[in-house]
């Protein structure tokens, strides 16, 4: 990685923490989830970047993959568990960051166990160090309080315009022998649970990201293709997101049912912990230096 990515990495960072503070004050009980998903995106925009995956407001024993359609009129509630999940892509680099608030003041503990797994794999994560070796400190922090970790949800490498770049940062011990390098950017992501530690695909879908854009018979779906390509390239985007732009839900409804029949673009369930379980997150995104880790997010 030469200077100028590092840099457009630090950018990414930089907005991302600033757009993860500034959006907990939308974070109350009674608010819109699609008002937050909207304004922290508008936040994003605000700060010269846009979104590198749409803003995931996941409730409860809900824990990844959720965003608002358009037109929802879900609100928070007096007792909700809520983890809001934050992408920023700055000319390619992508900063990924996110946090817990318990409304209710019931997991506090679970939000702690989370946020302690976080800061334990920071402080072991330098060049050479194995990635199953990392999900061992992320497991046997969270334990400590009481609580699984989310087996088969994991951190992740990132590239510029790839945010899962194929290696994993998982939340459990693992023989993984693949060891951090200088110059890799990661998201690390422990997910605690109340639950058995391990999450399920919801028939629900809200994102989707291109797999493989080809020559495609139905217009409509051509059309929603070419948007996602020239507007979120590979990255994920929301159904919200294309309804804006065509305002046919018919048509965007049927665009993306071909479009998944015939693989050109891939579905993100929302992921719901198996046991329904409560879920705390927390995520920073980080540069392997030769000392360690600057934490880009912070």
């Amino acid at each position: 990685m030469d200077e100028k990515e590092l840099e457009n990495f630090r950018q990414a960072g930089r907005i991302a923490s600033k757009v993860r503070e500034d959006s907990k004050s939308l974070i109350m009980v009674d608010a819109s989830l699609l008002d937050i998903a909207e304004t922290t995106e508008q936040m994003i925009a605000e700060e010269g970047a846009k979104p590198a995956f749409p803003v995931n407001i996941s409730i409860n024993e809900i824990a990844a993959h959720y965003t608002p359609g358009a037109g929802s009129i879900e609100m928070l509630g007096e007792k909700d568990l809520v983890k809001i999940d934050i992408g920023v892509e700055f000319e390619g680099a992508i900063g990924d960051t996110a946090y817990t608030i318990d409304l209710g003041g019931e997991n506090g503990n679970l939000v702690k166990a989370s946020e302690e797994a976080l800061e334990e794999a920071l402080k072991m994560m330098k060049p050479g160090v194995a990635v199953g070796s990392i999900g061992g400190v992320i497991e046997e922090a969270i334990k400590k309080h009481g609580y699984r970790p989310i087996a088969n949800l994991t951190g992740h490498m990132i590239k510029s315009n790839d945010l899962h770049a194929g290696v994993e940062i998982p939340n459990v011990k693992t023989d993984d022998p693949f060891e951090l390098m200088e110059g890799d950017v990661f998201a690390v992501e422990p997910f605690a649970t109340t639950g058995g530690g391990y999450v399920a695909d919801l028939n629900q879908v809200e994102i989707y990201s291109l797999f493989a854009p080809a020559k495609i018979r139905m217009q409509q779906s051509r059309k929603i293709v070419e948007y996602a390509l020239t507007n979120f390239g590979m990255l994920p985007f929301a159904e919200r997101w294309v309804m804006k732009e065509f305002q046919s839900k018919v048509m965007v409804s049927m665009g993306l049912k071909e479009l998944l029949k015939n693989h050109f673009i891939r579905a993100y369930p929302v992921l719901r912990e198996s046991d329904g379980g409560m879920v705390a997150q927390s995520e920073h995104t980080i540069y392997i230096s030769a000392d360690g880790v600057e934490v880009l997010t912070k």
